[in-house]
């Protein structure tokens, strides 16, 4: 497909790499834009190989080149309300999402999951059942690998899993999943949203182009995707860790069972599952109805689940030290997040909080301690408000420090054999690392460079 368009790709990470590749494959005449005015424009040709056709802008764009263009794909990591976004509109610019481009440039069927938390596990889950079942699977998305990069790769035999966040649906058109799914919306990114309310309803648009032969998996247990269902143009599919329901995947006697109109389909009980808390019971659900509506038979389903050990940074046991456990959730950059991993600990435990702010509140996960927590060790730029928060719900058992290695090393002298200390942030990792990953990794280096006493 020749794609004859001049294209303003906004960002220079990851997701417009990939974007401005794909585009320049099919023909169209790339411009890479960087609001920094620093940006070196060397660096972001570098990374794009031998791709020499592309210009890069940096700081502004001026208005003659604005009159040229067709088409602006935006990367998730800028806004939709960025200022330099009101003069494509004022021009009546289309404005894409990268998962916009790649959906457009793919074939193949589409699973689409959304939601605060359990998105990357959920993920991951159905992406390693949809590739036991089809030899064309891709898993992208916002779990690490741009659609963009892949969508050249597709077939119309392929099953493509996406991980979505709220950034990537702010900015889609057309994009339309055969499956979608809204795991759960608690209050997130409300830096950028502003309001829960706009943030459960972009959350929402993943489903926006579906029809009514379409399905959407919703979490019955959850008020906000539950009140989805009257509002989609999909047929919905409810999963319930909490509800006996008629239709749907529920429990069955600690069973994960999948009932349709007609058949009832027991795929594995609890205790078979590799992964810790009440909280992946939820994603192995979800996982479940997904992959049963993108047509993977059960045997499929029921064999990759027993064998799923989790992705890396959600609750990973890193290591015993004198007999206590270490556990990396560095990938819990919210308060709910935080939540469902101190809530899977089952010992005493040190937890070490703080990042960056996205303006939400923690008075949740602070009450969610429940007598489990000894300490509570701050960093990062959200310290001090946890702290207070901490003190106002009565827990006073804080400690600020500068640093995770210095977190580290304070839950290394203070744990007592027995206790489980655990990286849980309740933040996001900008400020002081670069992506949560980065954060998961020191966590876990640091870790393994304790002695033994």
């Amino acid at each position: 497909m020749e794609f004859n368009k001049r294209v303003v790709v906004a960002g220079a990470g990851k997701s417009g790499i990939g974007a401005a590749k794909l585009l320049l494959e099919h023909g169209a005449e790339v411009i890479i834009f960087d609001q920094n005015d620093k940006a070196d424009k060397l660096e972001i040709l570098h990374k794009l190989g031998d791709y020499d056709k592309a210009g890069v802008v940096v700081g502004k764009l001026e208005e003659a080149l604005l009159d040229t263009i067709d088409l602006m794909v935006i990367s998730p990591g800028i806004s939709i309300e960025a200022p330099f976004t009101e003069a494509f509109r004022e021009r009546r610019i289309p404005i894409w999402s990268e998962i916009e481009l790649a959906y457009q440039m793919s074939k193949g069927t589409i699973a689409a999951i959304t939601g605060t938390n359990g998105k990357t596990t959920t993920t991951a889950l159905v992406g390693e059942i949809c590739a036991a079942y089809c030899k064309s699977s891709f898993t992208v998305g916002n779990i690490g690998i741009p659609f963009t990069q892949i969508a050249d790769r597709t077939t119309e035999d392929s099953m493509i899993v996406a991980e979505i966040s709220s950034f990537q649906l702010e900015a889609i058109v057309d994009f339309q999943p055969k499956v979608s799914a809204v795991l759960n919306v608690t209050p997130d990114h409300l830096d950028r949203h502003h309001t829960f309310e706009c943030y459960r309803d972009t959350k929402q648009k993943i489903t926006m182009n579906q029809s009514k032969e379409q399905i959407c998996v919703l979490n019955y247990d959850d008020m906000h995707t539950r009140g989805m269902a009257e509002r989609i143009p999909a047929t919905p599919v409810f999963f319930s860790r909490l509800t006996d329901l008629e239709q749907g995947v529920c429990l069955k006697d600690n069973q994960i069972v999948i009932r349709t109109e007609k058949e009832e389909y027991p795929v594995l009980f609890t205790e078979e599952m590799k992964l810790l808390g009440m909280h992946n019971i939820e994603n192995y659900m979800a996982a479940i109805a997904i992959s049963y509506y993108m047509g993977v038979p059960v045997e499929i389903i029921r064999k990759v689940c027993m064998e799923f050990k989790g992705v890396e940074h959600r609750i990973e046991f890193v290591k015993t030290v004198n007999g206590v456990n270490y556990y990396n959730d560095s990938k819990g950059t919210n308060p709910d997040a935080a939540i469902k991993g101190i809530q899977a600990m089952n010992r005493p435990t040190l937890l070490i909080g703080g990042g960056y702010d996205k303006k939400v509140p923690f008075d949740e996960w602070i009450e969610s301690f429940d007598g489990k927590v000894r300490y509570l060790l701050l960093i990062g730029q959200t310290a001090e408000t946890i702290a207070e928060t901490a003190r106002k719900h009565g827990f006073n058992d804080i400690i600020m420090k500068d640093n995770l290695e210095e977190a580290v090393q304070t839950c290394y002298e203070l744990a007592e054999e027995g206790d489980a200390v655990l990286l849980s942030p309740a933040c996001a990792s900008w400020g002081q690392f670069d992506n949560y990953e980065q954060r998961g990794d020191l966590f876990k280096e640091y870790v393994r460079a304790l002695p033994e006493h």
